[in-house]
């Protein structure tokens, strides 16, 4: 049983202890509403925030990963586009040898397919030139290989060069014809470079699907490491906000509780009326 007292008011010091521990509630609570996370700082929880914080740093690093990597698709797709422009400019080539390689012709027809040719050769080697993507090429022959991010740890994806130029090609800067039975010999050399050029255009190919698949990966790596540290740390609205309801509720019940016990050692002057 409390005694009555003029000088400690029990139930008052302990409705002040209910109410000030509601108010810390209510204070955590309104936190994690304004700020949408059950665990916002190290002092909620240093165990689950440290872990979240890890995995935020590895979500933040695969964005430099997926720059890489797009980079690396961009360097490709110039390539193919070369590739492509390097196959149909090869097409041309054998189609003005195989009319020269005519007997028949006379000398200008002769001279008029040999200067197309030529010109057709030499197109080649500008397509190649100009097929970099940020200063970088895998068919100019000027790098064997490009290697691209891979991963958080700087893993590299390695993309190996094909280079298309004439010499990768097997031909020359001087790869002509001048008389109807060099014309005839010079298709099969064609053949040989279109061939080459198709298998090299291939792998870029090959390279530039495994390049999408894992930047697909990253990708959803990244969405899963990110709903990860959702789980951790994000609070769950619709039970915070049945919460602060309750401990409002809570709280204004305390104060009225406390404002009763504050007014029992009034009770105590009907004691000394006559």
């Amino acid at each position: 049983m409390i005694a009555n007292s003029i000088n400690t008011n029990a139930g008052a010091m302990i409705a002040l202890q209910n109410l000030n521990a509601t108010n810390s509630e209510l204070t955590t609570t309104q936190q994690r509403i304004n700020t949408g996370k059950k665990i916002a700082n190290a002092k909620d929880n240093g165990a689950i925030w440290s872990m979240a914080e890890m995995q935020s740093a590895t979500s933040s690093s695969l964005n430099a990963v997926k720059d890489s990597l797009q980079r690396g698709q961009s360097t490709i797709d110039v390539a193919l586009a070369a590739g492509d422009t390097v196959t149909d400019l090869l097409g041309k080539m054998k189609e003005k040898a195989l009319a020269a390689s005519d007997t028949s012709l006379n000398t200008a027809s002769f001279k008029a397919l040999q200067a197309d040719f030529t010109s057709l050769r030499d197109q080649i080697t500008k397509a190649v030139t100009n097929a970099k993507f940020n200063g970088a090429s895998v068919v100019d022959g000027s790098t064997t290989k490009l290697a691209f991010l891979a991963n958080e740890t700087g893993a590299a994806f390695t993309v190996t060069s094909r280079t298309l130029s004439l010499t990768g090609i097997g031909l020359t800067t001087t790869t002509t014809f001048t008389t109807a039975a060099s014309a005839k010999t010079m298709i099969a050399t064609i053949d040989k470079s279109l061939q080459t050029a198709t298998n090299k255009l291939a792998s870029l190919g090959t390279n530039s699907v495994g390049l999408d698949m894992h930047l697909t990966f990253m990708g959803k790596l990244q969405d899963s490491l990110d709903a990860g540290v959702g789980n951790l740390v994000d609070a769950d609205m619709a039970k915070e906000s049945a919460r602060l309801q309750s401990l409002q509720t809570k709280q204004q019940l305390g104060v009225q509780a406390l404002s009763i016990a504050n007014q029992a050692p009034q009770s105590i002057m009907s004691l000394f009326r006559g």
